[in-house]
Protein backbone atom coordinates (compact mmCIF):
# COMPACT_ATOMS: atom_id res chain seq x y z
CA UNK A 1 0.00 0.00 0.00
CA UNK A 2 1.45 3.41 -0.85
CA UNK A 3 0.20 5.19 2.19
CA UNK A 4 2.72 5.12 4.81
CA UNK A 5 1.91 5.49 8.73
CA UNK A 6 4.47 6.87 10.67
CA UNK A 7 2.24 6.94 13.85
CA UNK A 8 5.09 5.46 16.34
CA UNK A 9 8.45 7.99 14.79
CA UNK A 10 6.00 10.31 16.01
CA UNK A 11 5.06 8.98 19.56
CA UNK A 12 8.79 8.49 19.68
CA UNK A 13 9.86 11.46 19.09
CA UNK A 14 6.85 13.04 21.66
CA UNK A 15 8.09 10.43 24.49
CA UNK A 16 4.43 8.94 24.63
CA UNK A 17 3.51 5.52 24.64
CA UNK A 18 1.05 4.05 22.54
CA UNK A 19 -1.48 3.82 25.58
CA UNK A 20 -0.87 6.77 26.48
CA UNK A 21 -2.00 8.29 23.26
CA UNK A 22 -5.01 6.21 22.93
CA UNK A 23 -6.55 7.20 26.79
CA UNK A 24 -5.95 10.70 25.12
CA UNK A 25 -8.26 10.35 22.40
CA UNK A 26 -10.45 7.99 23.22
CA UNK A 27 -9.70 4.66 21.40
CA UNK A 28 -8.52 1.26 22.28
CA UNK A 29 -5.38 0.32 22.15
CA UNK A 30 -6.17 -2.45 19.82
CA UNK A 31 -7.79 0.35 17.33
CA UNK A 32 -4.69 2.37 17.55
CA UNK A 33 -2.11 -0.52 16.93
CA UNK A 34 -4.05 -1.32 13.91
CA UNK A 35 -4.10 1.88 12.78
CA UNK A 36 0.12 2.32 13.71
CA UNK A 37 0.81 -1.27 11.89
CA UNK A 38 -0.90 0.04 8.36
CA UNK A 39 -3.77 -2.28 8.75
CA UNK A 40 -6.50 0.24 8.84
CA UNK A 41 -8.58 -0.02 6.27
CA UNK A 42 -10.06 3.43 7.21
CA UNK A 43 -9.19 6.44 9.49
CA UNK A 44 -12.04 8.70 10.69
CA UNK A 45 -11.15 12.94 10.68
CA UNK A 46 -11.76 13.27 13.86
CA UNK A 47 -9.44 10.50 15.29
CA UNK A 48 -6.86 12.37 12.92
CA UNK A 49 -7.68 15.44 14.26
CA UNK A 50 -7.49 13.76 17.80
CA UNK A 51 -4.15 12.41 17.16
CA UNK A 52 -2.72 15.56 15.75
CA UNK A 53 -3.94 17.95 18.45
CA UNK A 54 -2.60 15.09 21.10
CA UNK A 55 0.79 15.16 19.52
CA UNK A 56 0.82 18.76 17.89
CA UNK A 57 1.26 17.33 14.70
CA UNK A 58 0.10 17.74 11.31
CA UNK A 59 -1.64 15.20 8.99
CA UNK A 60 1.36 15.01 6.88
CA UNK A 61 3.48 14.18 9.81
CA UNK A 62 1.21 11.10 10.11
CA UNK A 63 0.42 9.89 6.97
CA UNK A 64 3.50 9.93 4.17
CA UNK A 65 2.22 8.72 0.32
CA UNK A 66 5.16 6.51 -1.11
CA UNK A 67 4.64 5.80 -4.60
CA UNK A 68 5.38 1.70 -5.36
Amino acid sequence: MPITINLDVILEKRGMRSNELADIIGITTANLSILKTGKARAIRFSTLEAICEALDCQPADILEYIKD
